[in-house]
């Protein structure tokens, strides 16, 4: 067991420090579906971790791949060097996509991801002498992130609240959460295409010629699995070919087969121009993060003057256990035919979750993909309480969710069975027919 201070010295992320370290929830060890704690029972993880492990935890093939990697090759310069390694991850993640992009710049996490395709972008419209392009449009409840440029384009006002003025020149769309309209649709709602047009007013307010791009995610998942309409991703292309404003998807939750497609842009069919990626690049395994580029992007960077093109880039940027474990983690999508399972198990998730409805607070279930959420009616003067009594229950009874204010999300690992899709709802039922 934790001491005190051993619990008193880790400052923890995005935690309510002093309620967690009166009752901690930890665990010690992982494989396939389950976490384990200390007394080795069993947590199913029905949220792939942080939406970070589509493969399930601890793939031998993964393990093995980092293992052989740390005695062959532990760190090698990433600044005017390289290894095979990031080389070969990069044309398979190429592949992988379809060849719907060109390149591909190597993060640390998705923070990262965000913050350097913002880099990108202002210098790409620089390159082609249109250098007042430096406004960002985002979309409200959006986020993209911790670092200062995500932080500033986020539409989730508590996370920039504590830290003072941050990037100038960035503006909102409307978010396309409407729960009048679309309450217990199940996959994408038939309302809100038309929110994509609010682009318009934006680029009259603003003129499109001061606009360097517009970021969002397909899938808003960290603010509670908000998800588009049908089209509306379409028409937000369409409008950005129009302005000539590039368009940036965010794809560090919703890629890597979270849709049972390998990319969110795969199943819209709506190509961006660049896409953010990390958590399942690796299945979580080291940390790592990857923009993709269209191709004209980092051509028209590279018909600059001799020198280093794009003044940008990270002291572990390609780091060769992160490349190992994203060889292997492509290779186990592949030969396992992870994403053709996922699409198999649906059908069976969609009905799984709707079939809560009716229980008490339960005012919205949604769905696509492998994601759902279960959004909750909050006690008057406490969002997010009825929530997190729902996700200490249910991490007591050996299910862990993830909550947003006073929604419940579920992301599992894409090998999961139908046992486990009735062990997570059945669990859930329990606890909410008695939740206050």
């Amino acid at each position: 067991m934790l001491s005190k201070q051993q619990l008193n010295s880790y400052w923890m992320p995005f935690t309510a420090n002093r309620d967690y370290k009166e009752a901690p929830r930890v665990v010690a060890s992982a494989s396939g579906m389950y976490y384990r704690d200390q007394q080795g029972r069993e947590i199913l993880d029905g949220t792939a971790g942080l939406w970070c492990v589509p493969l399930g935890h601890s793939h031998p093939t993964i393990v093995k791949a980092v293992q052989e990697a740390i005695a062959t090759l532990d760190y090698a310069p990433a600044f005017q060097m390289g290894h095979p390694a990031a080389f070969e991850l990069a044309e398979q993640l190429i592949e992988y996509s379809g060849h719907k992009f060109g390149q591909v710049f190597y993060t640390n996490s998705g923070s990262e991801a965000v913050d350097t395709a913002l880099k990108m972008v202002l210098a790409y419209h620089r390159a082609r002498g249109e250098s007042q392009r430096t406004r960002f449009i985002s979309r409200e409840r959006g986020y993209h992130g911790v670092g200062f440029g995500g932080m500033s384009i986020g539409g989730l006002p508590a996370n920039r609240k504590q830290f003072g003025t941050l990037l100038a020149g960035v503006d909102y769309l409307p978010h396309t959460h409407n729960l009048e309209k679309n309450a217990f649709t199940r996959g994408l709602p038939d309302y809100g295409t038309h929110l994509a047009d609010e682009l318009e007013r934006l680029v009259a307010l603003h003129d499109a010629s001061t606009i360097a791009a517009v970021i969002v995610e397909p899938l808003a998942g960290s603010a509670g699995v908000i998800l588009p309409s049908k089209g509306y991703l379409k028409r937000l292309r369409e409008l950005c070919d129009k302005h000539g404003i590039l368009l940036i998807f965010d794809e560090v939750i919703t890629g890597f087969g979270r849709m049972a497609t390998p990319f969110a842009s795969d199943f819209f069919d709506v190509r961006p121009d660049l896409m953010t990626t990390a958590k399942g690049l690796t299945n979580g395994v080291v940390p790592m993060g990857a923009v993709f580029s269209h191709q004209k992007i980092y051509d028209t960077l590279l018909d600059s003057p001799a020198g280093i093109e794009f003044f940008h880039g990270y002291t572990y940027s390609g780091h060769p256990l992160a490349c190992a474990a994203g060889l292997a983690s492509l290779k186990v999508f592949k030969e396992e035919k992870v994403l053709e399972h996922a699409q198999s198990m649906t059908a069976y998730w969609e009905d799984a979750l709707h079939s809560l409805k009716g229980l008490p607070h339960v005012i919205d279930l949604r769905n696509v993909g492998l994601i759902a959420a279960i959004e909750l009616e909050s006690i008057p003067g406490k969002v997010g309480a009825r929530a997190m009594a729902v996700y200490k229950k249910a991490f007591a009874e050996g299910v862990l969710i993830r909550t947003t204010g006073d929604i419940i999300a579920m992301s599992p690992p894409l090998i999961l069975e139908k046992k486990h899709i009735d062990q997570l709802f059945g669990k859930l039922t329990e606890i909410l027919k008695v939740a206050d």
